[in-house]
């Protein structure tokens, strides 16, 4: 007789309806309440996608690139997860089709499988339950969004899967939960709930029923809705959870334990009420985030902004969500306008705009389209003397302006916009060139966390340290110069005298090492470095001295930040932006 059974429960989640419900809020949010129950959990991302990670997928398609300490380039919902439960997640906990056949298709060459014919059951979803259960390794529970829509076609080898796991360990360790979406027609005007009745009939045709069933919609639904649904899919009507539209996402785990989804869960899966959750903390900082003292006004200058009449934040959904969280710690409402770079080149807008706007965020991007008119934006607030803040490409372009308006070299460009200028103060990484020419892009850029040394007297290092991160920090940067494989990422430094940070990085570009010492003399401070094993060194931050706030990083601080925690850049960004606002006296 085998043994009982002493790994990890598990919270498979499911979507019904329609794409966009909002099954990776609320898989983090149960996530934060299982975890304030006493819980040690963590969360997996399975993407039906072909693509091998989310490197390769279009940003105004696919929303925003997630990057993990460990280099991993994937789903933004792995971005919730890490917001809401506080967790370095690694790259594994993100699985997609592609990297399933891949592996098993490496397999089949290397001849592990003995002459076996290779087919999808089992071979393919033997490989999926490898990796789920490797993830939910060393936790007590393991969430699982299986991400697309029930129905989809390729979902059906990842809910066969699960559905193997449960039968293997015991379905007194599953928990199901279904995520659907009920409309309201306008031309009905009453909530509708067939379609969530049709997506419990395609789950339950893989053999899955769901043991909750959380109703997104516009408003709360009501005891009438909430039968119909008990009676066609045969679920207690306590656990049909309402899940309606809220002003902030982080009110989602405090609407979901209104419902008292918390214990109900845990009573399911068989597991005592550990500790009382105080949800106090964080009920003050949702509060200062809907009504807050203060409000400035923001304009986030980028590429991927718009296509027609519709904008896609969801290109840079870390980036907004950080301005939440600084604005959150200043109590201050952060409006934010996005304006694609597009049109100062084309000159539809003029960039005195930007004179509205209480400071201005250029984020990350690729390429050269719409590059000149980002330019013309940092020079606008540099001269103005408006709070700026870049990020990765938005310090490129910071360095290209500066070069060109101040430190006379009125050629300068990025490699990346002309790659035949010897005035190239941005330009590609040698060791990746080769990299480049092959065509192989995928994962091929500087990728995850990497060690900063900050210069001393520095105004970036000041807002380090007065948030703590450096101690923080200090601990993880240990534990990555213990382990060979990713001690590169720390380079060469002396902790204990350097003051180092870190940060996840997502570019190919570095600036020039030509360059760097003329653009000092002109007055552009490189406030901090990472120092690679050869010796060489990158610049990761600039600013400006006698400027009210000039900074930018080549890192991407927007991925570390937390509602509880706001990175530092942003924190003091959003302070200088409230600063100058009341200095001019802004309605």
């Amino acid at each position: 007789m085998a043994g009982k059974y002493a790994g990890p429960k598990y919270v498979v989640v499911a979507g019904g309806v329609m794409s966009g419900v909002g099954k990776g809020l609320t898989t983090a949010s149960m996530g934060k309440i299982l975890r304030e129950y006493g819980y040690t959990t963590t969360a997996v991302k399975i993407d039906p996608y072909i693509n091998y990670d989310a490197g390769t997928l279009r940003p105004t398609e696919h929303g925003e690139v997630w990057v993990t300490d460990d280099g991993g380039e994937i789903d933004q919902d792995l971005g919730n997860y890490e917001r809401f439960l506080g967790l370095d997640l690694p790259r594994w906990n993100n699985l997609t089709t592609g990297q399933i056949y891949h592996a098993v298709i490496e397999r089949e060459r290397r001849g592990e499988y003995l002459g076996q014919t290779v087919q999808p059951i089992p071979h393919i979803t033997e490989e999926i339950k490898r990796r789920i259960q490797e993830a939910a390794a060393g936790y007590e529970i393991a969430l699982v969004e299986i991400g697309g829509t029930v129905g989809d076609y390729e979902n059906e080898p990842f809910l066969f899967a699960v559905k193997a796991m449960e039968r293997e360990i015991g379905e007194e360790h599953f928990l199901f939960v279904l995520i659907t979406y009920l409309p309201v027609p306008p031309h009905v005007g009453e909530m509708k709930t067939k379609p969530t009745q049709q997506a419990i009939r395609m789950l339950s045709e893989n053999g899955i029923f769901p043991d909750f069933i959380v109703c997104r919609s516009h408003q709360d639904i009501d005891e009438v809705r909430k039968k119909k649904i008990q009676v066609g899919a045969n679920v207690p009507i306590e656990h049909i959870i309402s899940a309606p539209d809220m002003k902030t996402i982080y009110d989602i785990p405090l609407t979901l334990e209104a419902e008292g989804m918390g214990e109900k869960m845990l009573a399911k899966l068989g597991l005592e009420v550990r500790k009382k959750p105080d949800w106090g903390h964080w009920e003050q900082l949702v509060r200062r985030s809907k009504d807050p003292v203060n409000h400035v006004r923001v304009a986030m200058v980028g590429k991927y902004a718009e296509s027609g009449d519709f904008q896609f934040t969801d290109s840079y959904i870390s980036v907004n969500q950080s301005l939440i969280h600084a604005g959150v710690a200043n109590d201050a409402k952060v409006e934010i306008v996005w304006i694609d770079g597009h049109k100062f080149e084309e000159g539809e807008l003029a960039v005195e705009v930007l004179d509205d706007y209480d400071g201005i965020v250029v984020p990350g991007a690729f390429g050269a389209g719409g590059g000149e008119g980002v330019i013309m934006a940092i020079r606008h607030v540099r001269e103005r003397d408006i709070p700026f803040l870049g990020l990765c490409y938005g310090l490129q372009l910071a360095v290209v302006e500066f070069a060109r308006h101040v430190a006379g070299i009125k050629e300068a460009t990025s490699e990346e916009f002309k790659d035949d200028s010897p005035y190239q103060v941005v330009c590609i990484q040698e060791h990746q060139k080769k990299v480049m020419e092959e065509g192989r892009y995928g994962g091929s850029m500087r990728l995850g966390a990497y060690a900063a040394v900050l210069k001393r007297k520095s105004r970036v290092l000041e807002l380090y340290e007065k948030s703590g991160r450096l101690q923080e920090d200090a601990k993880r940067i240990r534990q990555l110069m213990d382990n060979p494989e990713q001690a590169f990422r720390v380079g060469e430094i002396m902790l204990g005298r350097d003051k180092v940070v870190l940060e996840r990085h997502r570019h190919r570009y570095e600036i020039s090492a030509r360059f760097v010492e003329l653009l000092e003399e002109e007055g552009l401070i490189f406030s901090g470095y990472h120092r690679r094993m050869d010796g060489t060194r990158l610049m990761e931050f600039i600013e400006l001295s006698g400027h009210r706030f000039f900074m930018a990083t080549q890192a991407h601080p927007e991925f570390k930040s937390r509602l509880d925690s706001p990175a530092p850049l942003f924190a003091g960004f959003v302070k200088a932006a409230l600063d100058f606002r009341q200095e001019r006296g802004s309605a």
